[in-house]
């Protein structure tokens, strides 16, 4: 499996990339290989702050759907449209192509794992 090291982790499987003050946010590949292939990303919260640890979407995989939880606060400035045709790119590209959304910073991010807290967390 994947980790990335210039990435943030949370419990909930999420990964968030800070670039300044945005961030773009998705499932790590931990959590894509449990789920199985994604068939639909509904994100709910365009344009909404959202809390850290709040709902800001679902993932549908083909026999289960997953919430998607919030690692940060912050507003949520766009979606990947990519995933509206293509939402097996979370399952192909976890960390790229595979993003779910952008967002502006509200909170703070000290509460995020690195990845190897991450990796010792889910036994990898």
């Amino acid at each position: 499996m994947n980790f990335p090291a210039e990435l943030k982790y949370t419990k909930e499987h999420e990964w968030v990339r800070i670039e300044g003050n945005t961030a773009y946010i998705g499932i790590t590949d931990f959590a894509q290989k449990e789920l199985g292939d994604i068939v639909y990303v509904d994100v709910t919260t365009l344009g909404e702050s959202v809390a850290t640890d709040d709902v800001f979407g679902s993932v549908e995989a083909v026999k289960t759907v997953s919430d998607l939880f919030m690692p940060v606060a912050g507003k949520v400035l766009a979606t990947n449209p990519e995933l509206d045709v293509n939402p097996e790119l979370v399952n192909k590209d976890p960390y790229g192509k595979g993003w779910m959304i952008k967002i502006e910073l509200e909170g703070d991010v000290s509460g995020l794992m690195d990845a190897e807290t991450y990796k010792a967390q889910i036994g990898a």
